[in-house]
């Protein structure tokens, strides 16, 4: 007896010591989190789990939390952003992102994974545009580092001084304003200046722009367009005329800058302003924004011969050809005219305007394209003139004045050697195999657009089957084109470009800037390839589109890294940040914009009007919603009109998304856990990193303009606008009907 007791508490002790190890081994492995940061809460046994949290015994051993670098930095991204005490299904946008936090925010700024992101590119994009200039490197990286290099040269700019402008200027004629009295109007025709600036490489859009595009209709050619011209101020202040006090320091500015090309100021104060006064005029022709939204109405095709008996002032057939030379037009060629009216209005404007006022509005117009490029006194104008009337407060002031040299160098580099910096970067950054699992996802979520297109019960067969085909012939652009990496073809693309070591910033600018529309222009008679890569070779941008005239989606290589997506950590957290990403750009598709584009991405009407009617009735409810949402913190309503097709985007996204993951799951198993987030399931962390994508810090100023200009809502209430219209999120988290976050009357398209 007493050997089988002495047995019998052997074993209790070694089953005691078994535990006492488990639970210590257990410990240090849940724990070991290395570089995550530690939760701490006065009141964190206040702290409430999740309501669908059911812990299960199978993740409690070291195997089911994933270990990897990408897991940890996930994890901690996570925890570092989440609010804790707040209840997921009170405000799960402060739940997920309650904690984000940026260093401080300017009066014109925002801050978000996605700036993060951006300026981890940029740092990357400089390194390659900085990098010493090897004996055997290839001819187009060679020259963005030239022009990179010369732009940076500001001693050599500011000893050129205004040299090679003024030259430029002594060629066409001069500047009337600063020839004075010596300038012969013998010498000036309007068109005869549009074809020297033309061969120079300057802009030729100071009457009516001329543009060779893909046709809205038929998308498989292009066509040359006719459009109003461009303004050298916005179009709504010119309206208010001479004595409006932006349109009063705009004239101010065109005088400064005047004078300091050399003007007496005195005449510069008189003739300019007859230069302005006709600015007015052309603004006062020209359609406003609000006009030309539909597209439709800007589509009127004409035979050269027509164009030339309603405007007869202009010989359109020579001014064509020279423009395009050495490609020509005929009489029978057509062309799109987006605003008839206006090139009737425009043959009497000139008719009634001297050659001088014409001629110092040209040469202004091109000092004021040309500023960037010149001095550091000139540029230094120009954004005091802008941050004046901009308060500091909009993209258009920091993302063209405010920023280091370096930054707008890089820029102004990178806008014209996209596809040599681009060809570059993805050999030093970019991981082959991250292409083939964004390729996958892609097809993915879009048989789960299929499959919400056959269920929902509001469209007829016809409009049902060719949205199907629009999505099946969607064409995905995906990281980056192959061709990049092609040298013989980035070669090829830029051998009629040279910039030289010699040359100054601004004359490297008129090469690039005549390549650039010699380019264009040589595209008219080809055959249109949407999947051209020279178009599809801007992927330094953390971002993602839909080209609705290709019907494609771009998803470029610069938003397929950090917080959106990475191959060392679960499918839960990529499918949550790109995935929802793809799932909103394919959704663009389907917009109010989108459904006017057919399979082939042309302009034509394709749905029923029953479809059509029941489309936007459910519209109303989303548009209702967002309407409703107020940002507190500068006591201003979202205007849903403005974002409506963007919040269509991102409820049907998220949920195509969604249903993506789970059926990858059901092929591929349940995903192992992120550590210090075990008790979320991946259903409930695939929600958590779609909103961390979205966390953001808003200046006052910056919400503002959002609210009141941008066609998407705040990413607050794109979180909550979304997820509360999605019963999927509802179930995952157990949310009670009637809470905020599980509306009882929910907004729902697809």
């Amino acid at each position: 007896m007493e050997r089988n007791l002495t047995l019998v508490v052997c074993g209790i002790l070694l089953v005691s010591t078994c535990i006492a190890f488990s639970t210590l081994y257990l410990n240090r492995s849940f724990n070991n989190t290395e570089s995550l940061p530690s939760i701490s809460n006065k009141n964190s046994d206040m702290i409430r789990k999740p309501r669908s949290l059911h812990w299960n015994t199978e993740y409690e051993n070291y195997n089911s939390v994933c270990r990897t670098v990408g897991c940890k930095k996930a994890a901690a991204t996570v925890i570092g952003n989440m609010d804790r005490s707040v209840d997921p299904c009170d405000d799960f946008y402060q739940f997920a992102c309650g904690n984000f936090k940026e260093d401080s925010v300017i009066n014109y700024e925002q801050k978000s994974p996605y700036t993060r992101s951006e300026k981890s590119i940029r740092r990357k994009l400089l390194m390659i545009v900085m990098e010493r200039i090897k004996p055997n490197e290839q001819k187009p990286l060679k020259m963005a580092k030239l022009l990179y290099k010369s732009c940076m040269n500001e001693e050599k700019i500011k000893n050129e001084d205004l040299g090679a402008i003024k030259e430029l200027f002594k060629s066409l004629g001069g500047w009337p304003v600063i020839e004075g009295e010596e300038w012969d109007d013998t010498e000036f025709t309007w068109m005869e200046c549009m074809y020297n600036l033309r061969m120079f490489g300057v802009s030729v859009n100071y009457f009516f722009s001329f543009n060779v595009d893909v046709d809205l209709i038929n998308s498989t050619r292009r066509i040359i367009e006719l459009d109003q011209a461009s303004l050298g101020f916005k179009h709504e202040y010119l309206l208010n005329g001479i004595s409006d006090k932006y349109v009063n320091a705009y004239y101010n500015y065109m005088i400064d800058i005047a004078e300091m090309f050399g003007a007496y100021r005195p005449w510069a104060i008189e003739e300019l302003r007859e230069s302005l006064e006709f600015e007015i005029e052309l603004a006062k022709i020209s359609l406003s924004e609000k006009e030309r939204q539909d597209e439709t109405k800007l589509y009127h095709p004409m035979k050269i011969s027509d164009l030339q008996q309603h405007f007869p002032s202009i010989p359109w057939q020579e001014y064509m050809n020279t423009i395009l030379n050495p490609l020509t037009i005929q009489q029978d060629d057509i062309i799109i005219v987006t605003s008839p009216k206006y090139l009737w209005d425009l043959e009497t404007l000139l008719s009634s305007t001297s050659k001088r006022i014409q001629a110092n509005y040209v040469f202004w117009r091109v000092t004021l394209d040309s500023i960037q490029y010149l001095t550091e006194e000139l540029r230094e104008k120009k954004l005091n003139f802008y941050l004046m009337i901009f308060k500091k407060n909009t993209d258009l002031v920091y993302d063209t004045l405010v920023k280091p040299r370096w930054e707008e160098c890089l820029d102004n580099t990178y806008l014209y050697f996209k596809p040599a910096i681009m060809s570059t970067y993805i050999r030093k950054f970019f991981n082959e195999n991250d292409k083939k699992s964004i390729l996958e996802m892609v097809k993915r979520i879009k048989v789960e657009k299929y499959k919400l297109l056959s269920s929902v019960d509001w469209l007829d067969d016809e409009t049902r089957k060719n949205a199907i085909d629009k999505v099946r012939l969607m064409i995905d652009h995906i990281a980056y084109p192959d061709e990049l990496l092609d040298d013989s073809k980035l070669n090829a693309f830029y051998e009629n470009l040279e910039i030289d070591n010699e040359y100054g910033y601004f004359t490297s600018m008129l090469n690039v800037g005549k390549f650039q529309t010699d380019f264009t222009f040589s595209l008219l008679r080809q055959p249109v390839n949407k999947s051209n890569w020279v178009f599809h070779s801007d992927l330094a941008v953390v971002n993602s589109f839909n080209i609705l005239e290709e019907n494609s989606i771009d998803i470029p290589v610069g938003i397929l890294q950090d917080i959106f997506f990475s191959s060392d950590r679960p499918q839960f957290m990529n499918y949550g940040a790109i995935g929802t990403i793809i799932g909103h750009e394919i959704n663009h598709s389907f917009d109010t914009i989108g459904i006017t584009y057919d399979k082939h991405g042309d302009l034509v009407n394709w749905w029923s009007e029953e479809a059509k009617n029941r489309y936007l009735e459910i519209l109303t409810c989303i548009l209702n919603q967002y309407k409703n949402y107020t940002a507190h913190e500068v006591g201003l309503k979202l205007n849903g009109n403005n974002t409506q097709d963007e919040d269509i985007a991102d409820n049907g996204g998220y949920k195509e998304a969604y249903n993506a993951y789970n059926v990858w799951t059901e092929q591929h198993g349940v995903e192992q856990r992120l550590p210090g987030l075990q008790e979320y399931t991946p259903q409930q962390m695939f929600w958590m990193s779609a909103a961390n994508v979205m966390c953001s810090e808003y200046s006052p100023e910056r919400l503002k303009y959002i609210i009141n200009n941008d066609s998407h809502s705040p990413n607050r209430f794109r979180i909550i606008g979304s997820f509360s219209n999605l019963e999927e999120f509802s179930k995952d988290f157990q949310c009670m009907p009637g809470s905020y976050m599980n509306p009882v009357k929910k907004c729902q398209i697809w």
